[in-house]
């Protein structure tokens, strides 16, 4: 065969090739198209819900972005947050991270109960998790990235896999950039993936050890910039109030940008997991200052770290099944 065949035949090959961010996993491959020729309106559907919640309450892009992070870091992105107490389930809600503050379900269920009624048995709820985060996001005003689809549902949860591999925000840097290691993420996802911190709220219980206790001697946490401690103490009092809520970016709270960013060069992080990105690794310290700089850099690596979580693990092909109602297994 001369050289010039082989290339037209190569170049036919390539022309007919899907053109997608495809993640290859045990049993088979994720792609865009998945639901084109099953449930065409599948993508749109889910956009017009989240577009609806989001209208009716900002807070709510941050809250789907966050149930897609929770589920994919407990035994991969399987829809296993969803499901309720029931029989030998006990769910992941009740978890330290996810209790009183997991939130977004009845978002999805109305997502589900749309695409119950436009395609029976089709769409599965990992698979909606994936694309709420990603409409939440550009809803918001942040980058948009096409969703690779196809994965299946769990017919089981973790309660103890939610307690330990969900980094909480009083874990030390290490113990985070651990956790992320362990589902294949490496320190430029941790700080790209942080960045989804530019929208949403956190609760005092989360923070308040920063303002009164750091480290166990009566002492506040004085890598955070003491005139904002002294704002947030208004609000966080020593005991009581525990589920006050406050802006992870007090500057542009409900637009996603790379406020955050700056915020953490200034020592404005509310979290302890927020600014020791910028306190205990020279690493994340320079991401956090590329990204600080170019808001445009920030908005090219955090769809690519986004398409790397919502890989970990995925069921595909026969494995788990397709729920017809998000919080409960099939009969």
């Amino acid at each position: 065969m001369t050289q010039s065949m082989s290339f037209l035949i190569i170049a036919a090959m390539l022309a007919f090739a899907p053109l997608c961010l495809c993640g290859k996993t045990s049993g088979g491959y994720l792609y865009p198209q998945f639901y084109d020729r099953t449930c065409p309106k599948a993508k749109e559907i889910v956009y017009s819900i989240v577009a609806k919640a989001v209208a009716k309450e900002a807070r709510m892009a941050a809250s789907l972005i966050r149930l897609h992070f929770h589920d994919c870091f407990v035994k991969g992105c399987d829809a296993s947050l969803l499901l309720d107490s029931i029989g030998a389930i006990i769910s992941e809600k009740m978890s330290n991270p996810n209790r009183n503050s997991a939130r977004g379900f009845e978002v999805i269920d109305e997502i589900k109960s749309a695409l119950e009624k436009e395609c029976p048995h089709t769409v599965s709820c990992a698979d909606i998790l994936a694309l709420a985060a990603r409409d939440s996001t550009v809803l918001s005003g942040g980058p948009s990235w096409e969703v690779p689809l196809g994965r299946r549902d769990s017919r089981g949860a973790s309660l103890s896999g939610s307690n330990n591999n969900i980094p909480a925000p009083n874990n030390t840097f290490q113990t985070i950039l651990t956790k992320f290691k362990l589902q294949g993420l490496d320190i430029v996802d941790l700080v790209a993936l942080s960045g989804s911190h530019t929208i949403g709220n956190s609760r005092c219980t989360s923070f308040r050890q920063r303002l009164y206790n750091q480290s166990g001697n009566g002492q506040p946490d004085f890598t955070l910039n003491q005139a904002y401690a002294n704002q947030l103490r208004t609000r966080c009092p020593r005991s009581g109030g525990d589920q006050n809520l406050f802006f992870l970016d007090f500057v542009t709270p409900t637009k996603f940008d790379n406020s955050y960013f700056k915020n953490l060069l200034a020592s404005k992080g509310l979290l302890n997991s927020d600014q020791v990105l910028v306190t205990k690794s020279a690493v994340s310290l320079q991401l956090v200052k590329q990204y600080a700089q170019n808001n445009q850099l920030f908005f090219e690596q955090f769809p690519k770290s986004m398409l790397k979580m919502a890989n970990i693990s995925p069921l595909t092909g026969s494995k788990g099944e397709i729920r017809k109602n998000c919080r409960t297994v099939n009969s």
